[in-house]
């Protein structure tokens, strides 16, 4: 653990607080691929929502973090199964994307096909890349909630497919233009 160095802290001059629209203007300029997260609800249902907010943590162990906002329901669904998949999406699967970023639960799963994996949470058909996990840990982060997962199986399928993007509020290719 590495110690916070007070003294240094307090010579920083205070700021005026940023709103969270400048904040998500500013992050918006930060591309990022787009995955489906999916676990199991406590009515042995599937549950999943869209996320942009995945990134690798560890290679030993192999560890990824997801953030998900408190009121998700997916996230309620991962505190009692205790697994999830990330569900890493392609360009020509824009929809997915959308259905997936609904509120609520109504007709998400309508026409998804979907397998479960060994933990028992779903498994999209079709997605470039499947990462499952288990919970390792869960921290605060704000109005998010940091799951911490240790990856437990793998599998990719993206041999020639572009990865969905997105950048400042809407998908792009990694050439700038639109995916087709």
């Amino acid at each position: 653990m590495t110690a916070i160095d007070e003294s240094r802290e307090a010579a920083v001059p205070a700021a005026p607080g940023v709103s969270a629209v400048e904040f998500r203007e500013a992050m918006g300029h930060f591309a990022t691929g787009v995955a489906v997260v999916t676990s199991i609800g406590d009515d042995g249902e599937p549950v999943g929502t869209t996320a942009n907010a995945v990134t690798s943590l560890s290679l030993d162990p192999p560890l990824l973090l997801v953030c998900f906002d408190l009121s998700s329901a997916t996230l309620q669904a991962i505190r009692g199964h205790g697994a999830f998949v990330v569900n890493v999406l392609g360009h020509r699967q824009r929809h997915l994307s959308a259905n997936f970023a609904r509120r609520g639960l109504a007709a998400a799963w309508d026409g998804v096909r979907h397998r479960r994996g060994p933990t028992g949470s779903p498994r999209l058909d079709g997605v470039i890349a499947v990462v499952e996990c288990t919970v390792e840990h869960a921290l605060p982060g704000g109005d998010h909630e940091i799951v911490v997962g240790r990856v437990r199986h793998v599998e990719t399928d993206g041999d020639g497919a572009a990865p969905l993007v997105f950048w400042r509020g809407g998908y792009t290719s990694l050439d700038g233009g639109l995916p087709a």
